[in-house]
């Protein structure tokens, strides 16, 4: 081939290339933009829910835990719970609540609360996807778009924006090596989730009947043991 056509032909795959990757660019910037908007009108979500954790290696495991999830944020402040229903089919109580930089679980089944040391910074990972804004995840991730893609929300197709998360936190990334988020960007809500712990190791998460803004009981963050439990730190 002439040296003229070669480099014809090479201007003009690069002509293709250069726009794909500034409409890449645009696309994520309209996406955290429009989350900033959805996060400063955003107050609460409930949602049910269905958590797979799935092991490849060295030997193949699953578990499926159902129930529903509560987000409240007020300014600065934010809560969260989760109450399990179902492990695996089986009907077994746990309930997760975050509180003033507090994570407990709590399982009914033994009647013991497990209060698990950690800090502020967990907030801003236990947000994701629920009220937090586009400057919310710039902050913690490096981010890259991978397109849109429709999700069902009960009987509902919703549009949502698939981001890849990289943790910027190398002490995250030992623990969360990346995440899959596919956010419906006008309501600052995920409706899946995969979180990659290793290679071997995923955790997949789905939500469903998503309510954002409406009526909330407080007691959904709050755990009433029964009798006198035992209470365990970590």
């Amino acid at each position: 081939m002439h040296l003229t056509s070669q480099w014809i032909l090479a201007s003009a795959l690069a002509m293709t290339l250069l726009p794909v990757h500034a409409v890449a660019a645009d696309d994520k910037e309209r996406v955290l933009r429009q989350m900033d908007a959805a996060a400063a009108r955003f107050h609460n979500t409930t949602a049910d829910f269905q958590f797979k954790s799935i092991q490849t290696d060295p030997v193949p495991d699953e578990d499926t835990q159902e129930g529903t999830v509560y987000y409240e944020r007020s300014g600065a402040s934010f809560r969260m719970a989760g109450h399990i229903r179902k492990v695996d089919g089986k009907p077994i109580t746990k309930i997760y609540t975050w509180s003033k930089g507090v994570l407990q679980l709590y399982e009914k089944t033994i009647n013991q609360i497990t209060i698990f040391k950690t800090s502020n910074n967990l907030e801003g990972y236990l947000m994701l996807g629920f009220g937090a804004s586009g400057k919310d995840l710039e902050s913690k991730w490096n981010i890259k778009y991978l397109g849109s893609e429709s999700l069902p929300d009960g009987k509902v197709m919703v549009k949502t924006e698939k981001l890849e998360l990289i943790a910027k936190d190398p002490a995250v990334r030992k623990n969360i090596a990346r995440v899959l988020i596919w956010i419906d960007p006008e309501r600052a809500v995920s409706l899946k989730q995969i979180l990659y712990e290793n290679s071997s190791e995923r955790r997949e998460c789905f939500y469903f009947n998503m309510k954002v803004n409406g009526s909330q009981d407080s007691s959904v963050y709050v755990v009433r043991p029964e009798g006198h439990p035992n209470i365990i730190t970590k």
